[in-house]
C-alpha cells in the first residue's frame, strides 16, 4: 500500500507529459463518477429522512440536490457536481463512440456501448438541469422532480402521437430497470476494478444492492410512464422520487422505502469506489 500511491502519481505525471488530453479525460471521468455517486447518495438520504418524517417527501435527482440549498456551502458543491456530471457524460461519449473500454463490435458489446451512449445523454441532460436551477438559486427549495416530470409528460402528450411516444419512453425505462435488476443478480462488478480481494468482496455487495434498487425504481417509474401514455394522463407519471413517495403510502411501505433508499446510497458509494479503482484509459488499454 505504501508504494501504490507514488506509482499512481508517477503514472499520471507521465500521462500528462505524453498525452495531456487523456490525463484530463481521466480526471473528468473520475470526477464524474464522484458526481454520480453524490446524486444517488443525496436521493437515498432524502428518502430515508422522508420515511422518518424529517423532510416533507422523497425527491429525485434535482430535488435531492436542491435539498442542500439551506446549507451555505451547498451552491459551490452543486456547481462541482454539475461540472462532474458533464465530465461523466463526456466519459460515456468516449466509451460509446470511441470504445474507450475496448469492448469491440460484437452484438453484446454494441448493446453495452449503446447503453453507455444513452447514459451519457441522461447525465448530460441532468447537468444542464443542475445549472438551470442554479441560475434561479432563490427557488432551489421549490425544486420538485415529480411536478417537472408531470409537466414534461404533458408536453409530450400534446404532440402528434404523444401517447405512443410516452408509452415508448415508459417501455424503455421499464427495460432499463429490468436490465439493472438482472445485472444486480448476475453482473461481475469487480472485473473492471483494480482492487485487492478484501475490497472486492464488500464492493460487490454495494454494487448488487445499488443496481437492484435502481432496477426496482426504474421498473416502477417505467410502469407509471406506460400508464400515463395509455390513459393520456400526465399526472400518472412518476419520477424516481415520485416512486419512492408512492411506496411510502403502501402497507409496510416505509420499510420498503428505506430499503430502496439504502440501495441508492450503496449505488452512490459504489460510484465513489469506481472513481478511485476503475482503470480509465481514453487513449487505449495499452497505455
Amino acid at each position: 500500500m505504501t508504494t501504490a500511491r507514488p506509482r499512481l502519481t508517477e503514472r499520471r505525471r507521465r500521462r500528462f507529459a505524453t498525452a495531456p488530453w487523456a490525463a484530463l479525460a481521466e480526471i473528468a471521468a473520475r470526477t464524474g463518477y464522484v458526481a454520480r455517486g453524490s446524486v444517488y447518495i443525496s436521493i437515498g438520504v432524502v428518502a430515508v429522512l422522508a420515511a422518518a418524517g424529517l423532510t416533507p417527501k422523497a425527491q429525485g435527482a434535482l430535488g435531492a440536490l436542491a435539498a442542500w440549498g439551506a446549507w451555505p456551502p451547498a451552491v459551490a458543491l452543486i456547481w462541482l457536481i454539475g461540472l462532474g456530471l458533464y465530465g461523466f457524460a463526456g466519459w460515456r461519449a468516449l466509451q460509446a463512440l470511441l470504445d474507450a473500454d475496448t469492448l469491440g463490435r460484437t452484438p453484446k458489446a454494441l448493446a453495452a456501448r449503446a447503453g453507455q451512449a444513452v447514459s451519457g445523454l441522461v447525465y448530460g441532460a441532468l447537468a444542464v438541469s443542475v445549472f438551470g436551477f442554479l441560475d434561479a438559486i432563490e427557488d432551489l427549495h421549490e425544486a420538485d422532480d415529480q411536478a417537472k416530470t408531470a409537466a414534461f409528460i404533458a408536453q409530450v402528450l400534446a404532440l402528434p402521437a404523444g401517447e405512443w411516444l410516452v408509452m415508448a419512453a415508459g417501455a424503455f425505462i421499464l427495460a432499463a430497470g429490468i436490465g439493472n435488476a438482472v445485472r444486480a443478480l448476475f453482473g461481475h462488478f469487480v472485473r473492471n476494478l483494480k482492487c485487492d480481494e478484501d475490497t472486492a468482496r464488500w464492493v460487490g455487495f454495494l454494487a448488487r444492492g445499488g443496481y437492484f434498487s435502481r432496477g426496482v425504481a426504474f421498473v416502477a417509474a417505467g410502469a407509471f410512464t406506460l400508464r400515463a401514455g395509455w390513459h393520456a394522463r400526465a399526472a400518472d407519471a412518476r419520477s424516481v422520487g415520485g416512486v419512492l413517495e408512492a411506496l411510502k403510502h403502501q402497507p409496510n411501505g416505509k420499510v420498503a422505502m428505506v430499503m430502496l433508499a439504502l440501495g441508492f446510497v450503496a449505488f452512490g458509494l459504489f460510484a465513489f469506489v469506481e472513481a478511485w479503482h476503475r482503470p480509465i484509459h481514453p487513449e487505449g488499454r495499452a497505455c
